[in-house]
């Protein structure tokens, strides 16, 4: 059962026992800055917290997860403020914010580098690009790493190196009852498998460790057809990427041509169809592997080549800035029949904004070692992770974007694998949330069960704690 926020408001006498325990800053709505700090990615979401508590350390995220507790207050826990249902954030509660923990750490020796809660993908791009290594990560480099590491992590290294999660080697966390554990393949082993997959249901994920590779320069960026070859394009790319090597990856999108360069003019605000690729491999054999998809059909832009990595990691940053309305629905898939791909058509010719878009990620290759059950992300067995994403800067046109997701999912849903990945979800209940993790939930509810038995951290996509719910 999740926790409620008291009707009757805090005391400022007991407001202060949170300030006088943290180093960070305590914003009430009156405060100075308050405005700027309750705004996440998602400009659709709009809530006003009670309290944000901007936490600088481990000392600070004890005390305010106490205050949280021993207060009965709705906790939120904000990261990079990502999250597509604004998940990092609350109505009336109290969020920790840990955008101020920005500690990063790179052993070029050991090969890894921890990075604390509050960073992003760019910042440790950053950090071990200077060192000529990278961990796998995402798409957008403002993303925060908690969050997307959490729910799994698909990104352009899938194929290659695994989810994100393949390469978490150990978390430092705040527990519900304010204690600060380790977990690894060691130590507090149940909680390492759960964070793996799980999300932010048993704690406050503080700093992350993670394995590094030597990835500095790789050979990607997008390839555009019209939309009228987006079938056949579609069909040649599934068939080659489900056998393709894992040193490269491509994903598949539906898009509009934004109206600036380096596009030119002539597609300017035209739907087509597009591949992202990313390959490790050198410059002539990545080349000599594309020749093909090059030759089938000729593309009307053609941007792939040498890049490096941080740059190919925030290639669309600009696209997609913070404060744009945002509307998500997702599915993983086994395959995708001819028939998947004609209703893809079908609603991929209908992006209903500029900035909206499908994308297809390719999840087999080194993603498919693990099992079903070695980790919380239960969908090892799917090839394709499929997101669906209603995005405009004007909320008059949010009913509109949030129609076409919703009907578009519907119709391609009963080809699915049967749930979706849970950091590309909105907030949709129990039943998707179970089907995201599938035979994994009930371990899940048992590890929730012990290390959050009244359920603090349900401000997320929850898992109830097996003594909280059938």
């Amino acid at each position: 059962m999740a926790q409620q926020t008291p009707s009757v408001a805090l005391q400022e006498t007991e407001i202060q026992e949170l300030v006088a325990h943290m180093r960070g800053t305590v914003l009430r709505p009156s405060d100075v800055g308050y405005e700027q700090a309750r705004h996440v990615y998602n400009a659709m979401i709009e809530k006003r917290p009670g309290l944000i508590a901007q936490c600088v350390d481990v000392a600070d995220v004890i005390a305010a997860v106490n205050f949280a507790r021993e207060h009965r207050l709705t906790l939120a826990v904000r990261g990079g403020g990502h999250s597509g249902p604004g998940l990092g954030t609350c109505d009336d509660g109290l969020v920790i914010d840990l955008a101020g923990m920005k500690g990063i750490r790179v052993d070029p020796s050991a090969l890894t580098v921890r990075a604390e809660g509050g960073c992003t993908w760019g910042e440790v791009d950053h950090a071990t690009h200077a060192f000529g290594l990278a961990t796998p990560s995402g798409f957008i480099s403002s993303t925060g790493v908690g969050g997307l590491t959490l729910g799994g992590g698909i990104g352009y290294l899938s194929r290659t190196l695994g989810l994100v999660i393949d390469n978490l080697l150990s978390v430092d966390i705040v527990l519900a009852d304010g204690s600060f554990v380790t977990a690894n393949a060691v130590e507090h082993t149940d909680l390492f498998w759960a964070v793996r997959g799980g999300g932010g249901n048993f704690g406050v994920v503080t700093s992350f460790l993670f394995q590094l590779h030597p990835v500095s320069m790789v050979y990607g960026g997008p390839m555009l057809w019209p939309l009228e070859q987006a079938a056949d394009m579609m069909k040649f790319w599934r068939d080659f990427i489900l056998t393709a090597p894992e040193e490269i990856n491509g994903w598949f999108a539906f898009l509009t041509v934004p109206p600036a360069p380096p596009f030119p003019e002539h597609l300017h605000l035209q739907k087509m169809c597009a591949i992202v690729w990313c390959s490790t491999a050198s410059v002539e054999r990545t080349e000599e592997l594309l020749k093909p998809i090059r030759a089938f059909r000729t593309p009307a832009v053609d941007f792939a080549g040498p890049i490096p990595w941080p740059v190919l990691q925030s290639l669309f940053d600009a696209l997609y800035p913070a404060g744009l309305q945002w509307y998500w629905k997702a599915d993983f898939f086994k395959e995708l029949s001819d028939k998947t791909i004609d209703l893809h058509m079908k609603y991929g010719a209908q992006l209903p904004t500029m900035h909206s878009t499908i994308h297809i990620y390719p999840i087999n290759g080194a993603a498919h070692r693990p099992s079903t059950s070695e980790t919380a992300f239960s969908y090892r067995d799917a090839n394709f992770a499929e997101v669906i994403v209603g995005v405009d800067p004007d909320p008059a046109n949010n009913e509109r974007m949030i129609e076409w997701a919703r009907d578009y999912w519907m119709a391609l849903h009963p080809y699915s694998a049967g749930g979706g990945y849970v950091n590309m979800m909105m907030d949709e209940g129990a039943e998707h949330v179970k089907a995201a993790y599938r035979d994994n939930y009930a371990r899940l509810a048992q590890i929730k069960a012990t290390y959050d038995p009244s359920n603090l951290f349900h401000v997320n996509q929850n898992i109830v704690p097996i003594n909280k719910g059938k």
